[in-house]
């Protein structure tokens, strides 16, 4: 795990593969309760009776905002959070693709590269992450996308030198 807010030369870690999270079991439970809690009554994603006969795949799959939804434990696995964070705000996404789909029973784990890492402000970072995650056994990736965050900390930091963004993004 990285102190990505806390090294000093942190910059060292652009365009870098900084991490993979621990896989994550993607089960009918979990399925079903992310069905539950969006109030998405898909039969394709939480019944497993009617997917065994209707699903291209025979079986049910996760929904892809419930992959979506597991990026922040994939982060948590692979960047430590500041010891004086206030928030982190996870506001968008560029290039966000769900090419495979997540099968019931499958695990899924996180690849972080930093592609970009700025103080909009003495307490602010901004930060782009492309994200891959890989199904286990799988051919590709059930999503890909370039992942924006703003850290909010209580402490002053000094600003960045040389900051380079891969791609720059006008926030």
């Amino acid at each position: 795990m990285i102190k990505l807010f806390e090294d000093d030369n942190a910059l060292a870690y652009l365009g870098q593969h900084i991490g993979t999270s621990r896989w994550i079991d993607v089960t009918q439970q979990r399925i079903t309760e992310f069905g539950h809690v969006t109030e998405d009554p898909d039969r394709m994603h939480i019944d497993p009776e009617w997917a065994a006969v209707h699903s291209p795949f025979g079986k049910t799959f996760a929904f892809g905002f419930l992959t979506v939804s597991l990026l922040t434990r994939m982060i948590n696995d692979v960047v430590a959070r500041p010891v004086d964070e206030l928030s982190t705000l996870n506001y968008g996404f560029d290039r966000l693709r769900m090419l495979s789909p997540v099968l019931v029973d499958s695990r899924i784990r996180g690849h972080l590269v930093l592609k970009a890492l700025s103080l909009r402000s003495p307490t602010q970072f901004r930060a782009v992450y492309a994200v891959t995650v890989e199904i286990e056994g799988g051919s590709k990736p059930a999503l890909v996308a370039d992942w924006l965050s703003v850290t909010n900390v209580g402490r002053a930091r000094q600003p960045l030198s040389g900051v380079i963004t891969l791609p720059e993004v006008l926030l």
